[in-house]
């Protein structure tokens, strides 16, 4: 159950073109700090696994999480195709959600994995009311991620390596056997928890219950990624962000040091912090030095 301090202060839908996007609101936007605004990952997930984060509120900090469009609570819509999944689609969702808000002018974005790809686009637009950005777990070239994911892979167990291949092979990925092939990865360089904590595993099968978006945008899984963003990248745009940033990874993480260290190059004013027990969660796997690497980088830009 969730605590009383981190419950949600509002929720509700704001209208996106004819669309709807859900959210939810912990704290007060109008205290006077920015709202941490929250982009989860995917492309295709939900804000649940993110949760945990609506405790910086706790600590005076405004949290905003949303369901970006297809999944959650936010409109779906399982019939459209490649052409309409675009990151111009979300980052006009994300644009629309601010000004919707209220807090266009006076905003901190948190992006997870693909979310931390969509807010470094966000931000390269150099945006007046953006006051910081933090980065989390998110490579910052597909290029990059699959070439890590080949090495990452290679690291499997030799009959776990058989399976996938087989099945990838064959387009039978949504097998059983595939997936508890699939979950040796998992375990090694999503989430180490186990079991997976609740909030984890309510995305995980929110994406498993409808993976239009996830399938369309990256594939049947993290490391066999086929979709449409295959070849995409943010590494162009990363010296063009100007606000203050926190990179965040683990050193267990699919998002490995080389599909990240683009933005520790590039981004002109940026600390890279790596939590040593984690590895694509670390507000899960490590919640207390999650919240005060957080708390201490949100304080530095007041």
């Amino acid at each position: 159950m969730t605590a009383p301090s981190t419950a949600p202060s509002e929720k509700g839908t704001v209208a996106f073109g004819q669309y709807r996007t859900w959210y939810r609101v912990t704290g007060d936007v109008r205290s006077g700090r920015p709202p941490v605004v929250v982009l989860h990952g995917g492309p295709g997930s939900t804000h649940d696994y993110l949760l945990a984060l609506a405790r910086l509120a706790e600590d005076g900090w405004p949290v905003v999480h949303y369901d970006q469009l297809g999944n959650g609570g936010s409109t779906l819509l399982p019939d459209r195709g490649t052409d309409f999944w675009t990151v111009d689609l979300f980052r006009e969702e994300l644009d629309n959600l601010l000004a919707r808000l209220g807090i266009q002018d006076n905003y901190v974005l948190f992006g997870q994995s693909w979310g931390g790809m969509l807010a470094s686009v966000h931000a390269s637009a150099r945006p007046k009311g953006l006051r910081g950005l933090v980065i989390a777990n998110s490579p910052a070239s597909m290029k990059l991620w699959l070439q890590e994911m080949a090495v990452l892979r290679a690291q499997l167990p030799p009959e776990v390596q058989e399976i996938l291949l087989r099945h990838e092979a064959a387009g039978t990925t949504e097998t059983s056997e595939y997936f508890n092939a699939m979950r040796v990865f998992y375990d090694r360089h999503v989430c180490r928890i186990q079991p997976w904590p609740r909030d984890f595993t309510a995305s995980f099968m929110e994406v498993y219950n409808n993976p239009t978006v996830y399938h369309t945008m990256n594939g049947p899984n993290e490391f066999h990624v086929i979709g449409s963003l295959k070849e995409w990248s943010v590494i162009d745009l990363l010296s063009n962000i100007s606000a203050p940033t926190l990179v965040l990874s683990g050193r267990h993480d699919e998002a490995t040091p080389v599909t990240v260290r683009p933005y520790a190059d590039l981004i002109p004013d940026v600390r890279w912090e790596i939590l040593e027990e984690s590895s694509h969660l670390p507000h899960l796997e490590e919640p207390e030095r999650f919240r005060e690497i957080m708390i201490d980088f949100l304080g530095s830009l007041s």
